[in-house]
């Protein structure tokens, strides 16, 4: 071979190696900008990560200090500690902020809420302060009762009874809202009784119009009155 073949052999070999880079030393990688959409779904980002989660409306209340309670624990069990005298404490919003809290599944809020709503409504009074309060509350209790946790539903239809043994009939004129959810949980065997239960408080705090009102949404229903 002569000397003028292998210069160009040796050309054509260092112009293969220039263009095709080396598995030795490979370019640096670019990062893919994130798309718009990647932010919309967290898992897409870091799936490690723990999600962000805004703080509720009630547990931001609570953090504030809007709501005139704390709770204490106790060896047995806790209890709230209200900063005033409950016969001063207004209702209105502090009953309809308890009764959104009875959706919060973690605590202290689950106890918060719950507690506080029962012990506002055992106030003296309680019953022409909760009553004007009832288009805002039914809602509120309506979303708690559709809501797919166990426990937010118990505390739903725990809180539903409580309201009705103070404000009687005028819970009437809104009961149909609530028993939907009422009867699609009938079927479930484990809230079958409890709902049972609940439905016949209902009829005797709210008379016996509200025996119509509840068979109309669940025909299976039985009187307690003869």
């Amino acid at each position: 071979m002569s000397s003028g073949t292998q210069i160009k052999a040796k050309a054509a070999a260092r112009k293969s190696k220039t263009s095709s880079p080396l598995p030795s030393s490979p370019e640096p990688s670019v990062k893919p900008q994130p798309k718009p959409s990647d932010k919309l779904n967290p898992k897409t980002i870091d799936p490690f990560a723990a999600p962000s989660r805004t703080p509720s409306a009630f547990a931001a209340t609570y953090a504030k200090g809007g709501i005139p309670c704390r709770l204490m624990h106790g060896s047995v069990k806790h209890r709230l500690h209200w900063e005033c005298p409950l016969e001063t404490v207004p209702f209105d919003p502090l009953l309809v902020t308890l009764a959104e809290g009875l959706r919060e599944t973690k605590h202290p809020y689950t106890f918060v809420s719950k507690e506080g709503f029962k012990e506002l409504l055992l106030v003296e009074g309680a019953t022409e302060k909760a009553i004007p309060l009832l288009p805002r509350l039914v809602p509120v209790l309506k979303a708690a009762l559709a809501h797919s946790d166990d426990g937010v539903f118990e505390r739903g239809l725990d809180a539903l009874v409580q309201l009705s043994a103070v404000v009687g009939p005028s819970l009437n004129d809104h009961l149909k809202h609530l028993l939907t959810n009422l009867s699609r949980r009938l079927m479930d065997k484990k809230f079958r009784e409890k709902i049972t239960v609940a439905l016949q408080m209902l009829e005797q705090y709210g008379g016996k119009a509200t025996v119509t009102i509840i068979k109309s949404k669940i025909p299976t229903y039985c009187s307690v009155f003869p």
